[in-house]
């Protein structure tokens, strides 16, 4: 579904991505694993479209996502909070994302009713500008927004970062559920490798560019991990 060919990123002469070869199939749950500075956002811009690479291309459906803009119609995506309208209410954004993809007021009800646990009373009809909430809540609004539409393809940056630990619990046990239920195509980004390797079936290590593990996530596949980032 989404593939990579040669694809190199280069900034002021250092290469900072560098994937000759990588293929993320319909339905996989993609997880992807680095140090900072590893170069995984910019892989995921990339992907979006939001950087050009310096050569190499990334193709959706076997289309080069430069050259078409149809994947955004079945992307979702959330990154970091430059995602957001911060100066909306939550509940603003969410009719405005709605809007795009044609929800009623009752498909919004609806829709809005599957992230209960996660939102904790905390996002809904509170009235507060995205730009006063925290981060761990500015991050649930934008995850709910991404999986607006029902998109086939969705991409999270860190989406366990800033969130208490009941809530990474609830997160992750609906990403599951959405990949389960909707064959979603996920791509998780994220330093928390237990959350990542309990939601992903696959499990990509880069470092500094380059791809040093591409493995099927199995039970040992945690403590690997935790051995090669301990002795990094």
């Amino acid at each position: 579904m989404i593939d990579v060919k040669e694809l190199s990123k280069t900034y002021k002469g250092v290469e900072v991505v560098n994937i000759p070869e990588l293929s993320i199939g319909k339905g996989e749950s993609f997880g992807l694993v680095g140090n900072n500075g590893a170069g995984k956002t910019t892989f995921f811009r990339m992907i979006l479209d939001l950087i050009r690479p310096t050569k190499g291309a990334v193709t959706s459906k076997g289309v080069d996502v430069r050259s078409s803009e149809d994947w955004k119609f079945y992307t979702g995506s959330f990154l970091d909070e430059s995602f957001l309208i911060d100066y909306l209410t939550p509940d603003e954004y969410f009719e405005f994302v709605g809007s795009l993809h044609n929800y009623s007021p009752g498909d919004m009800k609806e829709f809005l009713g599957q992230f209960e646990a996660l939102f904790n009373d905390e996002i809904v009809g509170k009235k507060k500008y995205i730009r006063d909430l925290s981060k761990g809540n500015q991050k649930k609004v934008g995850i709910a927004a991404a999986l607006m539409g029902s998109p086939e393809v969705i991409l999270l940056d860190e989406p366990f970062a800033n969130l208490d630990p009941t809530t990474q619990i609830r997160l992750k046990n609906l990403l599951k559920d959405w990949k389960e239920n909707h064959q979603l195509t996920m791509l998780i980004s994220s330093h928390d490798l237990n959350h990542v390797t309990e939601v992903c079936e696959r499990i990509v290590l880069l470092e500094k560019g380059l791809i040093k593990q591409d493995i099927a996530t199995s039970a040992s596949t945690l403590t690997d991990l935790e051995e090669y980032f301990a002795t990094y």
